[in-house]
């Protein structure tokens, strides 16, 4: 049997990442994660990525690079983020509690409070570096 994967998205703007915050399950009510799901059948990451965005945010999205980390919770589950561009629409809170935009600060603040879904904080060292990179480039 193949792994499940799961993507997520770094969707990025100004210098700060989209978080969506989770209603369910209660274990993770209340936490804040980088929005996507599951990758189906005969769906690319990339073409996924861009389906659960539209779903979850009512967005479309260019979506680019793989962050370097996979996360694995368990046997036969695999996590990976990636990078994404806003092409059209305004994000909002379609299967979320809240959306937020973050600044690398706030993304380290949550992370050190364990607001961040904890299977999302392997990959706020290089979010975050992200986030660093882009304000210094001014986009």
């Amino acid at each position: 049997m193949s792994a499940v994967l799961v993507v997520a998205g770094a969707l990025h703007r100004a210098g700060r990442l989209l978080l969506a915050q989770r209603s369910y399950p209660p274990e993770l009510d209340g936490l804040w994660e980088l929005p996507g799901g599951k990758v189906e059948s005969g769906e690319t990451p990339r073409e996924a990525l861009a389906r659960e965005l539209c779903e979850e945010l009512n967005v479309d999205v260019r979506v680019g690079s793989r962050l370097r980390v996979t996360v694995q919770p368990e046997p036969g589950l695999e996590l990976v983020a990636l990078r994404a561009e806003l092409l059209d629409g305004t994000p909002r809170a379609v299967e979320h509690r809240a959306i937020r935009w973050v600044a690398p600060a706030e993304l380290l603040a949550l992370e050190e409070a364990a607001q961040i879904v904890p299977n999302d904080r392997a990959w706020v060292p290089e979010l975050v570096d992200d986030l660093q990179c882009y304000r210094e480039m001014g986009r």
